[in-house]
């Protein structure tokens, strides 16, 4: 397993191995996506940057190229919610490479509709923040309407499901066993879910599959197109963005239990400082790539099915 205090690996066979590697990452273009490509590559990694906004994608490619002279990162332009450009990017992949390696799952949106000016003028500090007692105080600036609610789960959990399927085959002729590292976050974690049932159910990895899953975010968004997300007891700082979390969670537990060969791993890269937060994070997206470069380059040895909270492995179901 990689050292967990700088992401490198703690032997030099697993360092001459990562040239070989060949990665995707989603939403590459800025945040931790773009850092995660950086580090990667520095690491000897070839990468592929992929991004929804080509010239977005394009401009971020030239600039990593640039100021960290690295050769070994290309652009791929990828809507994660789009069918065929997740298969174009896959027959990429197919034909330039013949497999892959890492795939990490980073595109995301928030998930409300924000009112900016009014969210900087709460001050909400960072422990406020993350410890979810911040809920009640942005009632009055964040909507969770139907169409927002719809996007962020087609982006977090559907678009996520939706390129690893596309890849996985891809993934299984890796000669170093396949890694799929899933973006995550504080608000996934079970104890932020206010029903003890729905804790109990998403913790018992035993009863899911991918049906079940789409049944459970079907009945949560006929609860927020009814305005009753306190009285059934879904998650009320962040709903669609917690439910999405929460179900990439439980996604990447009944993969790794289903390919017990590759190594399938969430990560939380802590509260970032980044546009999906309106920049209210406190990490750099250097510190917030960390967990997941550092769990990318797993060792065959090392745990699957379970979530680091940055380079750190908790228990959170």
């Amino acid at each position: 397993m990689e050292n967990p205090a700088d992401g490198t690996s703690t032997s030099a066979g697993n360092a001459k191995q990562a040239s070989h590697r060949l990665a995707v990452v989603t939403g590459g273009n800025k945040g931790v996506g773009l850092e995660v490509c950086r580090q990667l590559a520095v690491k000897g990694v070839t990468v592929i940057l992929t991004a929804r906004d080509e010239k977005r994608g394009k401009d971020a490619l030239e600039s990593i190229r640039r100021e960290s002279d690295l050769s070994n990162i290309v652009f791929h332009q990828l809507d994660v919610q789009d069918v065929n450009s997740v298969t174009s990017l896959a027959r990429y992949v197919e034909s330039s490479y013949g497999k892959l390696d890492i795939l990490v799952n980073n595109a995301a949106v928030i998930g409300v509709a924000a009112d900016e000016e009014g969210l900087k003028a709460l001050n909400i500090d960072a422990e406020t923040w993350t410890s979810g007692r911040a809920a009640s105080l942005l009632k009055d600036v964040f909507q969770n309407t139907y169409d927002v609610t719809m996007n962020c789960l087609n982006t977090n959990y559907y678009g996520c499901k939706r390129v690893t399927e596309a890849l996985l085959p891809l993934l299984k002729l890796s000669t170093s066993g396949g890694r799929i590292v899933n973006v995550s976050s504080l608000a996934s974690e079970l104890k932020r879910m206010p029903s003890e049932k729905l804790r109990n159910d998403l913790s018992n990895i035993e009863i899911w599959d991918e049906a079940r899953i789409e049944a459970l975010l079907k009945t949560f968004v006929e609860d927020v197109k009814e305005g009753r997300l306190e009285e059934a007891g879904w998650p009320t700082m962040l709903p669609a963005y917690s439910m999405s979390k929460m179900v990439i969670n439980l996604y990447a537990r009944i993969l790794a239990r289903r390919h017990p060969e590759m190594r399938v791993i969430c990560v939380r890269p802590g509260f970032v400082k980044t546009d999906i937060n309106w920049n209210l994070g406190t990490l750099t997206p250097e510190q917030g790539a960390r967990g997941p470069v550092m769990l990318s380059l797993l060792s065959q040895e090392g745990p699957t099915g379970c979530y680091f909270d940055q380079t750190e492995l908790v228990n959170v179901w």
